[in-house]
């Protein structure tokens, strides 16, 4: 590897750390003719589906993209950083899972939506009105109404101790026990 201070070819590594996720491999260098150090990442390089977007244009998966999807329907949400990479790895795992070649960017989406609902029910809101072009307030109410359905027993959490209460989303009372 090159030494990106003096471009010298011969650079040794002096550390190496396997990631928490396991999926990276961090490793210090040092160069042999400066001797500054400098860090690298290692990754698995696998071949991801191309995607065919909705005008039949295909292009190669984004993973900054995709980032950007999760950043933008979380914006002032809660999610913290190591949840939001979790989300992205996750779908990036479920598109090499699928072993195909090529993906309509509606099934990406579709998986983006599914990691968001498990994350944060605005942002999955969010994501899901731009994703499913909602036209007016009913299709919000809608996808709010399948949400509920979806996801029983789950209420709003006390903000100071106590027990889980069941949140009215229409009348937006809840009780503190």
């Amino acid at each position: 590897m090159h030494c990106p201070f003096c471009q010298h070819v011969d650079t040794r590594v002096i550390d190496s750390r396997v990631s928490d996720d396991g999926a990276t491999i961090r490793r210090r260098r040092e160069c042999e003719a400066c001797g500054e150090r400098f860090s690298t990442m290692e990754t698995i390089e696998l071949k991801l589906p191309a995607i065919i977007k909705s005008d039949g244009r295909r292009e190669h998966f984004d993973a900054r993209k995709l980032r950007q999807s999760f950043d933008r329907a979380l914006h002032k949400r809660l999610a913290s950083e190591e949840q939001i990479e979790a989300a992205v790895r996750a779908v990036i795992h479920q598109l090499r899972m699928t072993t195909e070649r090529e993906l309509p960017s509606r099934r990406v989406g579709e998986f983006v939506m599914a990691e968001l609902r498990k994350l944060d029910h605005v942002a999955y809101v969010r994501f899901a009105s731009v994703y499913r072009s909602f036209q007016d307030v009913a299709d919000f109410r809608e996808e709010l109404d399948r949400l509920e359905r979806d996801l029983p027993g789950e209420g709003q959490l006390p903000l100071l101790g106590g027990e889980v209460v069941p949140f009215d989303t229409r009348s937006g009372k809840g009780r503190k026990r």
